[in-house]
């Protein structure tokens, strides 16, 4: 099956259904159920900047008490898996980075504005945290193979 590694914490936040949304640089035409793989960089906290909003979803009465703790989150391991639903540029999600658009007053159409990275903003859906991750995964780019059994 198809991995994908994320850093931590947004692997966990992902894992645990939370994040509901992956943002990446590239479109992915492809739909389905993918192991998510949290990589071995650590992250520190005050450079993970969350809005208030993400705060609150990810801390309040949520399972991921300890989300906060660098040191409690699992690396270079799967740690569980979820379904890629959609593929789109400016979801509603409070975890969806969005693109700058305009409103044209001809048409009324929102159009993105010139010169600016694309943000693909990955649907997400049907996600599982394994209550034991399956370490020593060494991750990749893009999308790899990893076979669990």
């Amino acid at each position: 099956m198809k991995a994908l590694s994320v850093k931590q914490p947004w692997a966990s936040l992902i894992a645990s259904g939370i994040k509901d949304i992956e943002n990446r640089s590239w479109k992915t035409n492809f739909r389905g159920r993918i192991y998510i793989h949290a990589s071995a960089a650590k992250f520190k906290l005050e450079y993970t900047p969350l809005t208030i909003e993400q705060a609150k979803e990810a801390y309040e009465g949520h399972k991921l008490g300890k989300i906060n703790d660098a040191d409690a989150l699992p690396y270079s391991a799967i740690i569980g898996e979820v379904d890629i639903i959609d593929c789109v540029i400016n979801h509603p999600s409070i975890w969806a980075d969005q693109m700058i658009t305009h409103r044209c007053k001809e048409s009324g159409l929102n159009i993105l504005q010139k010169g600016q990275d694309y943000v693909w903003n990955w649907v997400l859906a049907n996600a599982v945290l394994y209550e034991a991750p399956i370490f020593n995964v060494k991750g990749k780019l893009s999308f790899w193979e990893f076979e669990k059994y």
